[in-house]
């Protein structure tokens, strides 16, 4: 037997040959059999951005939650790097009494040296990545440990962002210079080490599975999962989904849950982790960048972004890789250039790549490099990710228009000249954060009623710490980007909400952060998302917006939701009654009438496939001063007509819940793509804002289930 899981759910976790597992499924006690399942892995400005700064404490949380002191997040990634200065437990008290967990000792972890008041449990779980895997994870080529140490320096990145300590003077090569922290600075960490440094970082839904079923017996109040699988995505009560099914039974005792969208964007319907009880997480960038100078021999400068230290590269031969015959262009393709070290040597070389990912950029850096060349400019979709070519070699970005302005200065010239100067750290106004461009994208694919994502929180060039065997790292610190860097953002907010609010529901903690979040920027122009082209964004690339940490304490009115809710939910699905029971661990029944999907209380609402009018409920639970009266402003989606009833909203004393009706109806009279709009109580003090998706169908691509 590999785990027996005991405390949020029955079952256990065994390797078994076909035959076995077939006779298994055969014995009367048991209810199913399913096969293991692998998953994948998904600051110094980020927090400030998020208006959480020590320098102006009255004007935020942090005070007031104590940083989140008491609350204990449990992360399940890679494991940690205890010896990083960002979990020193200096001016931390002790332990929380609610905390029952353990810490582990292992290979190059010893649980008395390396466990604190910050880092308060350590376990390690292989047993089913092992069985799957079928290989040593530790080999010569790849060191991993069996222990809670992070050989890979995910997880150690993800726990310092949710609630590393402060640590002055920290850079990234000199970039992003300042304090390094987590969001919810006091808060204790509980570390479940499942994911492990194989085939790019797996992790097997067994091993996560019993992460879960120990962390809800220890006591977390808080669990962050950087992680994810692939489209398609497994249904809620498929149990290979080993994510829904231990949040879920997580939730159900009040345990926040706090997941990673993926990053597979700016594809629709790539958005991952769907379940209601999750929050899900997309990726923003901050309003911090790192431009670069580029000066052309005609003393026309253009800026790109670029992560590399190091002098000005001065003046020196610029060249475009370009051929005869019918495709002149092909050999400046960056992912499959072809130099010469006549060609190259002492020069600067640009390419195009119409790749998003960062393999046609390391590609180019090592040919150029290879072939003697001084540095390298990469013109490619505009996005704000970046990492550093291997060797702190000079390879700086730029979009296509600059790309093209600079092929056209070479074949302009006899000699083209470029000059290249180190990136500059530059913050605040001039600069509008985005959604990011890997993040993934609703509409949710398993049930498209559901927004998701939630939320966004800043997931690109996040500067944190990391193992010393992270191949970017930096002193002990490295600047990464993905959902899973915005995730544990969310997860240091949940933290601080949970110390101001400690009998808040995990939905009442979602609708406080979907109902608050930013639309706009400081400005107030609305947030952009990256893709081809870049567009506005809207609930499908964001959820309610990006998150507000300040407002999200006080946001008036919540749309709460419990264990009625959610089997609503999974009836409203169509699962069958006993694989809705394998999931709760109870029997269930759903009623003879299917519920309706659109009427789960979410701090949403989403009509994929709207003909004339559907009215939907929703219930609010006023948080804010007994007495108050909350008017609806309607921003309604393109082409339909909304209305609520009740309006206004009166709460008193004795009235803190009250449920309201809204009816949209269309007047397009054709299948239109979704349109967007809004919904928003407000009291003059609170604006509880949630997004409006609307699409309609009068052709319908499968049965009406709405």
């Amino acid at each position: 037997m590999v785990y027996s899981y005991r405390h949020g759910f029955s079952g256990f976790a065994a390797k078994l040959t076909e035959a076995q597992a077939q006779k298994c499924a055969e014995l009367p006690d048991v209810v199913r059999v399913i096969p293991n399942t692998l998953y994948k892995l998904q600051t110094t400005r980020s927090w400030d951005f998020l208006g959480l700064s020590p320098q102006s404490p009255s004007s935020n949380i942090l005070p007031s939650s104590n940083m989140g002191d008491g609350v204990i997040i449990g992360v399940l990634d890679t494991g940690i790097w205890p010896e990083s200065k960002s979990f020193n437990e200096e001016g931390l008290g002790p332990v929380p009494s609610h905390w029952k967990g353990i810490c582990e000792s292992g290979e190059k972890f010893n649980a008395t040296l390396h466990c604190s008041r910050k880092i308060i449990g350590a376990r390690w779980f292989n047993d089913g990545i092992l069985a799957e895997y079928g290989q040593p994870l530790n080999t010569s080529e790849r060191t991993e440990f069996m222990s809670p140490r992070d050989a890979h320096g995910h997880g150690t990145h993800t726990a310092s962002t949710a609630a590393g300590s402060f640590v002055t003077n920290v850079s990234y090569k000199g970039l992003g210079y300042g304090t390094v922290r987590g969001g919810a600075p006091n808060a204790r960490l509980a570390i479940y080490k499942v994911c492990w440094n194989v085939l790019g970082g797996q992790c097997s839904g067994a091993d996560m599975l019993k992460a879960f079923d120990e962390a809800i017996h220890d006591g977390v109040d808080v669990l962050s999962l950087s992680i994810g699988g692939s489209v398609p995505i497994f249904s809620d009560v498929d149990q290979r989904d080993g994510i829904a099914t231990g949040s879920f039974h997580a939730v159900a005792r009040g345990i926040t849950v706090v997941c990673a969208a993926s990053n597979d964007g700016p594809s629709a319907q790539t958005v991952q982790n769907t379940s209601p009880w999750i929050i899900t997480v997309a990726a923003s960038t901050t309003d911090r960048a790192f431009p670069t100078s580029i000066t052309l021999g005609n003393n026309r400068t253009f800026l790109g972004q670029a992560m590399f230290t190091g002098l000005e590269i001065g003046f020196t031969s610029l060249i475009y890789p370009e051929s005869g015959g019918l495709a002149p262009t092909a050999t400046g393709v960056c992912e499959s250039l072809s130099l010469n070290e006549t060609m190259v040597s002492g020069k600067v070389v640009l390419c195009f790549t119409s790749l998003s990912r960062r393999r046609a950029v390391t590609s180019a850096s090592a040919a150029v490099k290879e072939a003697g060349g001084v540095g390298l400019i990469v013109a490619k979709n505009p996005t704000d990710g970046l990492y550093p070519c291997s060797d702190d070699f000079p390879c700086i970005e730029v979009d296509y228009e600059i790309g093209t302005r600079i092929v056209f200065y070479i074949r302009s010239t006899r000699y083209p000249l470029v000059k290249l100067n180190p990136p500059k750290t530059i913050v605040g106004k001039p600069i509008l954060a985005k959604v990011a461009y890997f993040s993934s994208r609703g509409p949710n694919s398993a049930a498209p009623a559901i927004l998701k994502p939630d939320i966004a929180a800043p997931g690109v060039n996040i500067l944190a710490a990391t193992s010393p065997l992270d191949s970017f790292v930096d002193a002990g610190y490295v600047m990464h980007s993905g959902t899973s860097m915005a995730t544990p953002h969310v997860s240091g907010i949940v933290a601080l909400l949970k110390a101001l609010h400690p009998n808040w529901s995990p939905a009442a903690i979602r609708s406080a952060l979907v109902t608050t979040a930013w639309r706009n920027g400081p400005s107030g122009l609305p947030f952009f998302a990256e893709g081809s082209p870049q567009k506005l964004a809207n609930p499908f690339d964001f959820g309610g917006g990006i998150v507000n940490p300040n407002a999200a304490a006080n946001p008036g009115l919540v749309y709460d939701m419990g264990a009625a809710d959610y089997m609503h939910y999974l009836c409203a699905m169509g699962y069958n009654n006993s694989a809705i029971s394998r999931l709760t661990g109870k029997a269930t029944t759903c009623p003879i009438k299917r519920p309706s999907i659109l009427d789960i209380n979410l701090p949403s609402i989403t009509i994929p496939s709207l003909r004339n009018f559907i009215t939907v409920t929703r219930t609010v639970t006023n948080v804010g001063a007994p007495k108050s009266v909350y008017e609806a402003t309607i921003e309604p989606p393109l082409g339909t007509v909304v209305s609520v009833k009740p309006n206004p909203l009166e709460f008193n004393s004795t009235v803190q819940k009250l449920t309201f009706e809204i009816t949209i109806s269309t007047t397009h009279q054709m299948n239109t793509g979704y349109y967007f709009g809004s919904l928003t109580w407000t009291d003059r003090v609170h604006a509880v804002r949630i997004p409006l998706s609307v699409r309609t169908e009068f052709l319908q691509h499968f049965a009406d289930d709405y």
